[in-house]
């Protein structure tokens, strides 16, 4: 065995040598006993929490009460008495199995008792009739605002979220109850919203409101409170002094990173004090893709960094040269352990004492104890006690992903990693790359099938996103830290350091970004715990493969060169191998899922793009793949929100000449996102004009509507959608009619008599029932498309548009279905493939 290994030390290091103790795991199963009691219990009714208790407390007491037999455990002298040893054995194997009933036992009790509080009071009865009522609630976490999402054709309305406790409930008939009872705040966002968004833990509001049960069982509220109107907080008591201190720490912070750039003062709060308040729906998703979520929220690793500082580098806290700055100002070792406590403290306070940072706290001193001490293996026990103590604390999080993912990161950095590291420095990886990137991969390894349970998808990105984050995670964080210590009292020199800081977060954000732009950066998976359970299979069949396989560094390097070319995804490698895009494509759908977005070539990388989709990920995905770099116009049909939320998207990376709209400018919300995004890009609108003609490159096209005078727009925006002929070089013939519905229609083919068959129909709205026959019939189209999203709600497209339109002698394709379709061709060489994006 090796130095190190007996050690924990560094390769290198000096010091005695000490022998690292077997690994103890005599703590782990009561933790995963209680863990999964707990689990089970929140979801469940008090009846069967007490029956389980019940099995669990009497099984414990059969096993502690009940003797051996002898000679069961092997034959005993010939008096009749039992082997020496044999029933000492015998007995520590009683004894720790009536310790995992127990504390199933006391899981399952603390999570009995903590669900049988949310069915207690007014409140719970309150929300299964739907009532209103007058509450005083005590604000128990930060106000965030909930992510827009587009539902249908229209955006939803951002809401402010919070949790809270009632304490004092007014019925509508005038009684008044006291109680203590978790609830969810929804805020509508409008007039008082910056007001409610500086609200801190402990704050007592007084509001009206709706109560709603939780929409699914095991929720850590009882209630949701649907807050009448938008108007400010109504305060009726302020906030602790211990709230105000974090708040007014936190409020510096956000106050000295005001001068950086957008991304660095939306990451560097987030960084160092889990305030992701700045942090966009772009950037976020950008972190989702690349798997650095944890950078984002309050995490062991922020105070790990942060301690680093007192002790130095790994398994040199126990020797007589300690690094760090402590023994650099003559702290001893008692008074280092001291200093360590005293910035845990502060953590929490400014981190906020929840659940969340006491768990963060304490699975960061565990990897703090492992790196001071430089005994790993003997961590286990420690982090199995952690885990113990947080799920009979707070039972809910047994169910949470975020606890899931904290602790198996943890494991895998106490076990799996230095293994792993190792076995790299044997291959003659350098020491300090080969511990980054085992540690890399144990954590990906443990945590990519959890990830997979609820995002049904997996990053492949994800490693060398970690390690290039990596580089950057610890000066941000440490001159974060100054900056928040220096912003009570010293403003400008705050302001110096988070712009010393704000390198570093940059850094990041462009690593997340990069990360995240790349073509193969997330492959879809089953979702679910079946598809979690699957991806765990897997990743134990390569890691056991890669242990047996012959000839492992030209297989790794191999298998590393086609995960580049899987994530890089270059266009003429997966023309080669999918057929997609196809050669001398003149148009393509792209699958965007319940909206529209389809794109003209002109030459080269240049492309007219119609539409944006709903998402910015799936449009930008599409461009790539068809090798889409430059786009001369952009047209938005209509404002509605499954054809201009997209627009992020088609703007990113790639040069817009202009942005070209309807002149009726509804919902107006929408609108002005259009006109935000775009000013922040720097391009132009202009407004469709009737009957304008325009040509670019092979390109050109007629503006049919909307016309001056043609008609009532009988469904406002649909029927305000900016429909195109367009033909190409080759003779192809293109109407895109946006989500016109039937009025719109029949006025078109008025305002347009001569309008002729096509080759080419883009099915308006979807391909919903609402089609006028008179101009199927008089377009006559070879090829129909639809853009519509799996198992959509709205039955898109319909059945008897779809009959029509075959009867009508058209091959129908439809992106649910078929996914992105290309046309090429024209004439009799018109093919449309399907089956990209």
């Amino acid at each position: 065995m090796k130095h190190e290994e007996l050690t924990g030390e560094e390769p290198g290091a000096r010091g005695a040598v000490r022998r690292e103790e077997p690994v103890d795991l005599r703590l782990v199963p009561l933790a995963a006993a209680a863990w999964a009691a707990a689990s089970c219990a929140v979801g469940i009714t008090g009846w069967w929490t007490v029956a389980g208790v019940t099995v669990c407390l009497v099984g414990a007491l059969v096993l502690l009460a009940r003797r051996p037999v002898r000679g069961r455990d092997g034959p005993g002298p010939r008096t009749g008495a039992a082997a020496p040893g044999v029933t000492p054995g015998w007995r520590l194997r009683a004894t720790a199995w009536a310790g995992v009933l127990l504390c199933a036992a006391a899981g399952a009790t603390s999570a009995g008792l903590h669900a049988a509080d949310l069915r207690r009071g007014p409140v719970p009865e309150l929300a299964r009739e739907y009532a209103r009522a007058r509450l005083e609630v005590a604000v128990t976490s930060d106000p965030r605002l909930t992510r827009p999402k587009v539902r249908g054709d229209a955006m939803a309305p951002v809401s402010i979220v919070l949790d809270g406790e009632v304490t004092r409930v007014e019925r509508s008939d005038g009684s008044v109850h006291r109680t203590r009872t978790p609830v969810l705040l929804i805020v509508p966002s409008g007039e008082g919203r910056e007001e409610w968004l500086r609200l801190l833990p402990s704050t007592r509001l007084r509001v009206g409101a709706r109560l709603a049960p939780p929409l699914r069982p095991g929720e850590p509220f009882a209630a949701v409170l649907k807050v009448d109107g938008a108007g400010p907080p109504r305060i009726v008591g302020p906030p602790s002094a211990l709230q105000r201190t974090a708040g007014d720490l936190r409020a510096g912070l956000r106050r000295a990173t005001e001068g950086l750039d957008p991304d660095a003062r939306a990451l560097l709060p987030g960084l160092v004090v889990g305030d992701t308040s700045r942090i966009g729906p772009e950037l976020r998703e950008a972190f989702e893709a690349t798997d650095l979520t944890h950078l984002l929220a309050v995490s062991g690793s922020n105070l790990t960094v942060v301690l680093l500082l007192l002790i130095g580098r790994p398994g040199r806290a126990h020797q007589v040269e300690r690094g760090g700055l402590a023994p650099r100002v003559g702290l001893s070792l008692r008074f280092t352990a001291l200093a360590g406590g005293v910035l845990t403290l502060a953590f929490v306070i400014v981190c906020r004492p929840d659940p969340s940072v006491l768990r963060a706290a304490a699975c960061g001193l565990v990897v703090l104890l492992a790196i001071g001490t430089g005994r790993r293996r003997s961590l286990i026990p420690a982090l199995a006690a952690v885990v113990l103590f947080l799920v009979l604390y707070d039972p809910w999080l047994a169910r949470s992903y975020g606890f899931l993912l904290s602790v198996l990161a943890t494991g895998a950095l106490l076990t799996i990693a230095p293994r792993w590291s190792e076995a790299l420095r044997r291959r003659r990886v350098p020491g300090r790359p080969a511990e980054a990137l085992g540690a890399a991969l144990a954590a990906q390894a443990v945590c990519a099938p959890v990830v997979v349970v609820f995002a049904a998808r997996m990053s492949l990105v994800a490693v060398p996103a970690n390690l290039f984050a990596e580089l950057a995670v610890a000066p941000a964080t440490v001159c974060g830290f100054a900056a928040l210590a220096l912003a009570a009292v010293w403003m400008p020199a705050a302001e110096g350091l988070a712009w010393v800081a704000g390198w570093p977060a940059g850094w990041l954000a462009r690593v997340a970004r990069t990360g995240a732009a790349l073509p193969g950066a997330e492959l879809a998976w089953p979702g679910g715990w079946w598809g979690g359970v699957a991806l765990a299979l897997v990743t134990a069949l390569v890691v056991l493969g890669a242990r047996r396989l012959p000839y492992r560094g030209a297989v790794g390097v191999i298998v590393a060169a086609v995960l580049l070319l899987v994530v890089v995804r270059p266009v003429p490698v997966v023309r080669w191998v999918t057929g997609w895009p196809p050669p001398g494509w003149v148009f393509a759908m792209c699958q965007v899922g319940q909206g529209d977005a389809t794109v003209l070539a002109a030459g080269g990388d240049s492309a007219v793009v119609v539409d944006a989709g709903p998402d910015p990920v799936p449009v930008d995905r599409c461009l790539r793949e068809l090798g889409v770099r430059r786009v001369p116009l952009l047209v938005l049909t209509h404002f509605h929100a499954d054809h201009v939320a997209g627009l992020p998207g088609v703007l990113r990376g790639r040069t817009v000449g202009a942005i070209q709209v309807t002149g009726l400018e509804e919902p107006p919300g929408q609108a002005a996102f259009v006109r935000r995004t775009a000013t922040a890009a720097g391009v132009p609108l202009i407004r469709a004009g009737p009957g304008e003609r325009r040509r670019i490159g092979g390109l050109e096209w007629r503006v049919l509507w909307p016309w001056a005078g043609g008609g009532e727009f009988g469904d406002g925006p649909n029927d305000a959608s900016v429909t195109l002929l367009v033909r190409t070089a080759g003779g192809l013939s293109l109407l895109l009619l946006g989500d016109l519905e039937p009025p719109a229609q029949r006025a078109l083919t008025r305002v347009h008599p001569g309008l002729g068959p096509v080759d080419v129909l883009k099915v308006a709205h979807h391909g919903s029932a609402h089609q006028d026959p008179g101009l199927m019939r008089l377009v006559r189209p070879r090829l129909a498309l639809v853009s519509a999203g799996r198992d959509n709600p709205y039955g898109h497209p319909a059945p008897r548009t779809l009959e029509a339109l075959r009867a009508g002698g058209a091959r129908v394709l439809r992106t649910d279905r078929d996914g992105a379709v290309a046309v090429v061709g024209a004439g009799r060489g018109l093919v449309a493939v399907p089956g990209g994006g």
